[in-house]
């Protein structure tokens, strides 16, 4: 059997960090070496991080990000590597460097630019017109980026039909939930549909609100997964190729040789390299990793802990610390705080007020303890006095509400924010997308830190990762009365949250048509709610964009996020 020695190494770059990734590219190759791999493969924008945003528009980060590629080519020699990385010519490409023999010998621009959801790809770069394959001994090889391999007639088409036995495709795709089983199915079409063996290697870690899972995969050339790498964690996976394989499936296929006939390559560019001289490991490997796809709830929870985790570090962060209310919100944020952390690292602050019930104070004082994060107790009640005390004699004649409920949820803000500049702490938010999507929640309040962990995360959803967490613990991490009691912000006697919300489990569909589907009015009442109901959600989401707009980032879950993900206008008039 012919194989073919493949390493995809699935590395957590740090947006414009060179020295660093640069540093990291190495030691992945020379893992790669020392598997007597043939070829390496990096993700998209490995030397920059993705997505380096308007970084791209300073020359200076260009040139810089092209020293760094030129540099890491002469340590390059034992083996072919590619590596993602920007271009520059007469404008800018986001591009795949092919690194043989201490040098550069091809590079490849991406043909297709995303331009959609988080993706802004048009507003910096230009689109590459020419495909590219590369013969590595007895071994074609086709080079594509991302977004090229989700078209069915994009590069690989063309790629494939001029002979390459395999597709090599370097990403930097955000994970949403599900995406995974998207992403593989579309790679088993694409495999199956052009008979060629893709190589699918995908970038891990956070980046501000986005979070990219890894999860690369080996798809072979009748569509079976052959190796896929670890979710939400760097990994080098090694497969070994069978290219007779692909050979054996195409001489059954005379549709292939009727296409052939009919296509035209003018937008292929073709280069042959020799092998690079090495010693094969001593292990042969039949396939490689095939990882089994995570349950849906343990997936969430991964993304979160990993975006938080990298939020907090490469920004500069070591510890943090959360307003614990003993609700459902906070104790899931202070679980996936302390997995990404350290319960060492997280700080739980209790802000007990004259409305705080006496369950709430056990139950964060047992969360913290199960956690084993600081707890502190700071009560509300001696500033809220003084702020009903300023504000009596204007405040004369009208009667208390909202007005004094968020005085007590700013008061909270104030103290952790108090924390976090005297101590150096990062302040996490608690507020969920159901919460942010229809403005429950207090500006410069509850709002106030430097990353909202679940804001992309439903209310249904919260309670779900929730009970995951205690189940997959075997015991009760996060206190049983918390996934049972009415959630209430506890800002006056005996509030709920539905109180103004209708229940959980009615308003998350409406939001996730409205907000997610872009649905009218009229087609959610079809699905089965009432119309005054639906009336009532879409205009609290509506009127509440400036506030959604002045909230910290936080990892995107979802396929539409708040945020970046859905861009609507403060003013606005539309259904009015």
């Amino acid at each position: 059997m012919r194989t073919f020695r493949i390493a995809m190494a699935q590395i957590n770059p740090f947006v414009g960090a060179f020295a660093k990734n640069a540093e990291k590219i190495l030691a992945f190759t020379e893992a790669a070496v020392k598997a007597g791999c043939d070829l390496v493969i990096f993700p998209e924008l490995a030397v920059t991080g993705y997505p380096p945003e308007d970084l791209l528009l300073k020359p200076s980060f260009v040139e810089d990000n092209l020293k760094c590629l030129s540099g890491l080519s002469r340590r390059i020699r034992d083996i072919t590597a590619v590596v993602g990385f920007v271009d520059k010519a007469e404008d800018i490409y986001n591009a795949a460097a092919i690194i043989h023999g201490g040098e550069v010998c091809a590079v490849y621009h991406k043909m297709f630019l995303p331009n959609y959801g988080v993706f802004d790809e048009e507003r910096y770069f230009q689109a590459g017109e020419t495909a590219l394959n590369f013969t590595l001994g007895e071994v074609k090889i086709g080079v594509g980026i991302c977004e090229d391999i989700w078209y069915p007639e994009g590069p690989a088409r063309v790629q494939a039909l001029s002979g390459a036995d395999i597709i090599v495709n370097i990403n930097a795709s955000p994970y949403h939930f599900g995406k995974a089983l998207f992403r593989e199915e579309m790679l088993i079409t694409r495999a199956a549909d052009n008979e060629v063996i893709i190589a699918y290697n995908n970038t891990v870690g956070g980046q501000d609100e986005l979070v990219f899972d890894g999860q690369g995969m080996v798809v072979d050339e009748g569509g079976r997964v052959i190796a896929r790498g670890k979710p939400f964690e760097e990994d080098l996976i090694v497969c070994d190729l069978d290219i007779e394989g692909v050979l054996r499936k195409r001489l059954h296929d005379t549709r292939r040789r009727r296409e052939r006939l009919g296509a035209e390559f003018g937008g292929l560019k073709e280069i042959t390299l020799r092998p690079v001289k090495k010693r094969r490991g001593k292990k042969a490997l039949s396939r490689g990793p095939v990882e089994k796809p995570l349950k849906p709830e343990e997936e969430i929870l991964r993304a979160l802990i990993l975006g938080t985790k990298d939020y907090v570090g490469k920004n500069g962060f070591a510890r943090c610390v959360i307003g614990l209310s003993g609700g459902i919100d906070s104790s899931l944020v202070s679980a996936v705080a302390k997995e990404a952390l350290g319960g060492e690292n997280v700080t739980g602050v209790f802000m007990p007020s004259r409305y705080s019930s006496r369950e709430s104070r056990e139950d964060a004082q047992r969360l913290a303890k199960n956690l084993g994060i600081e707890f502190l107790v700071i009560p509300v009640d001696p500033l809220f006095d003084g702020y009903l005390k300023v504000f009596k004699r204007v405040f004369r004649g009208r009667r208390p509400g909202s007005t004094e409920e968020n005085i007590q949820a700013r008061i909270r803000g104030n103290i952790l924010m108090a924390l976090s500049n005297k101590f150096g702490w990062l302040v996490l938010t608690t507020g969920n997308k159901s919460e942010m999507s229809v403005g429950y929640a207090t500006l410069y309040g509850d709002m106030a830190g430097g990353f909202a962990v679940i804001k992309d995360v439903p209310k249904t959803m919260v309670y779900a990762v929730a009970g995951h967490i205690n189940e997959k613990a075997k015991r009760a991490v996060i206190p049983e009365r918390v996934l049972k009691k009415a959630p209430s912000a506890e800002l006056k006697p005996h509030q709920t949250d539905q109180d103004i919300l209708p229940p959980y489990g009615i308003l998350d569909p409406i939001l996730k048509a409205y907000v997610e589907e872009d649905r009218s009015m009229d087609e959610i009442v079809k699905m089965g709610y009432k119309k005054n109901l639906v009336k009532s959600v879409i205009e609290m989401v509506d009127r509440s964009e400036y506030k959604r707009r002045q909230a910290p980032p936080g990892v995107k879950i979802t396929p539409r996020a708040l945020g970046k993900d859905r861009r609507m206008p403060i003013t606005n008039g539309y259904g009015k």
